[in-house]
């Protein structure tokens, strides 16, 4: 199976979580057991060979990718949750979305310092939450090897507000 497949497995959910938004349904493409083993597969084998020491996985739909391919790279998971989630000390980062503001946490001792991480989310839209999980990793210590979407809104131009930063993406609209 391939990204173009998976395309048309996603559904679209006019008016979510508010008026004008078209949000982009995975659970429609991740209950299909042969599209969800293809989508891994894919993923981890894009950084199969590379050094991955740690797999850094944004709330909620990113933890479903992320702790598939940390297992399949041999790499360790680490949640970036959105704020008061996490029970120990964390870094915080606060970002501007699509559709509002919010904040990101990851554990202060989440990453060894110099560590290389892949950073795996569902969906690239505004770049918000890719850039305030970025620095958390940084802040935290880590080096970002790539970020890895399973999805990109590339007509909201996330990808340009990231900068430098690595980016790679499956399937774009």
């Amino acid at each position: 199976m391939e990204a173009a497949d998976w395309k048309k497995m996603v559904r679209d959910v006019p008016d979510f979580p508010k008026p004008g938004i078209v949000f982009k349904d995975i659970t429609t493409l991740l209950k299909d057991a042969e599209a969800l083993r293809s989508i891994i597969d894919a993923m981890a084998d894009r950084y199969r060979g590379k050094k991955v020491d740690a797999v850094v996985a944004v709330e909620a739909r990113g933890f479903m990718l992320g702790a598939a391919i940390a297992y399949r790279l041999g790499a360790g998971i680490v949640p970036v949750r959105k704020k008061g989630k996490l029970p120990a000390e964390t870094y915080r980062e606060s970002y501007e979305l699509e559709y509002g503001t919010d904040t990101l946490e990851i554990h202060r001792d989440a990453l060894d310092p110099g560590s290389s991480v892949l950073i795996v989310d569902d969906l690239l839209a505004t770049g918000g939450t890719a850039l305030a999980t970025a620095k958390l990793v940084r802040d935290a210590g880590g080096d970002v090897l790539e970020i890895v979407f399973l999805i990109e809104l590339g007509f909201l131009e996330g990808r340009a507000r990231l900068g430098d930063l690595p980016v790679f993406s499956f399937i774009q609209y």
